[in-house]
C-alpha cells in the first residue's frame, strides 16, 4: 500500500503547527460582514460565529495539538518506559505493586480518567498535558515490563552482569535497546489517541480556552450551528479524522517493518 498521502497529510500537519506563527494569519481576527459565510474562494472553509477564517483557526489549532501530543507521548514513554525497565529487573515486591497499579489504571477507560484529572486540574494546556500523561504511561510502563522480562535473562545481560557492570549500564545499554523497537510503534499509536483525547478535552471546555483556537474546541462552537453552517463542523471534523488516520497508517507500516518475526514467517 503507498503511504505517500498519509504522509502529505502529515508534513502539512507538522508545517502548520511549526510554521503557523510565522504565516500572515490572523485566526481571531473578527469580520462581522462574514459571520457564519460558507466556503468559498477567499474562505475555503469559510468564517465561524464571530467572522474568524475557519481554515485559520484550524492552522493555529494544528500547533496545540502538536505540542500536546508531542508532550504528553515524550513524557509518558520516559516515564512508563523507565518504570517498567526497573520494575522488571528488580521484580519482587516492587514488580509486584507496579503490576497492580497499571491493573488499576487499566480498569477504568483512561478517557475518563484524564477527563476527571483534567476536571480538578482545571482547563488549560499545562493540565492537559498532564492530566493526559498521567494515564499515558501505563501502556508504555506495561510494554517495557514485558520486553524486558523476556530479555533480562540473555546471554549478554548475564555477561554484563558477571562483568560487574553497573545497574544503569546493564539497563541503559543491553535492555533498552533491545525493547526500543516496540515501544516505538506504541509511541506512533499513542499520538493519534493523544490528538483525539486533547481535542475531546477541548470540546468538553477542558482544554484550551477562547480565544486559543483547539479543534475540539472549533467542533463544540460549530454544533450549535450545525443545522445553518455544517461547514464549522464538517471541516474541522475532516481534519482531524485525516491526520488521526495518517498516524495510525503510518504505525502499521512501522510496526510491519520492524516485526523481524513476522517478516521471516512471511519468508
Amino acid at each position: 500500500m503507498r503511504l505517500w498521502l498519509p504522509v502529505v497529510v502529515l508534513i502539512a500537519w507538522l508545517l502548520a503547527a511549526l510554521l503557523g506563527p510565522l504565516l500572515p494569519t490572523s485566526p481571531n481576527r473578527i469580520e462581522l460582514a462574514e459571520i457564519l459565510t460558507g466556503p468559498s474562494g477567499a474562505a475555503w472553509l469559510g468564517y465561524d460565529e464571530l467572522g474568524r477564517s475557519v481554515a485559520q483557526r484550524l492552522i493555529a489549532g494544528a500547533r496545540t495539538s502538536f505540542l500536546v501530543a508531542f508532550a504528553v507521548v515524550s513524557l509518558s514513554l520516559v516515564l512508563g518506559t523507565f518504570i517498567g525497565i526497573v520494575s522488571a529487573w528488580l521484580g519482587g515486591l516492587w514488580d509486584h505493586v507496579i503490576v497492580r497499579l497499571t491493573d488499576v489504571f487499566l480498569a477504568f477507560p483512561g478517557i475518563l480518567l484524564a477527563i476527571a484529572l483534567a476536571g480538578i486540574l482545571g482547563p488549560g494546556v499545562e493540565n492537559v498535558v498532564l492530566a493526559l500523561a498521567a494515564v499515558g504511561w501505563v501502556g508504555f510502563a506495561r510494554l517495557a515490563r514485558a520486553q524486558a522480562l523476556s530479555v533480562k535473562h540473555r546471554e549478554h545481560v548475564q555477561a554484563a552482569i558477571a562483568l560487574g557492570s553497573r545497574t544503569p549500564r546493564i539497563l541503559w545499554r543491553h535492555i533498552l535497546p533491545l525493547v526500543a523497537a516496540p515501544l516505538i510503534v506504541e509511541a506512533t499509536f499513542a499520538v493519534a489517541g493523544v490528538i483525539i483525547a486533547e481535542a475531546g478535552l477541548s470540546f468538553l471546555g477542558l482544554g484550551v480556552q477562547p480565544p486559543a483556537a483547539s479543534w475540539g474546541s472549533i467542533i463544540r462552537e460549530g454544533t450549535r450551528y450545525m443545522l445553518v453552517a455544517p461547514h464549522l463542523v464538517l471541516g474541522p471534523a475532516a481534519v482531524l479524522l485525516a491526520i488521526v488516520m495518517s498516524v495510525n497508517l503510518l504505525g502499521d507500516r512501522l510496526r510491519d517493518r520492524m516485526d523481524v518475526r513476522g517478516r521471516v514467517r512471511g519468508a
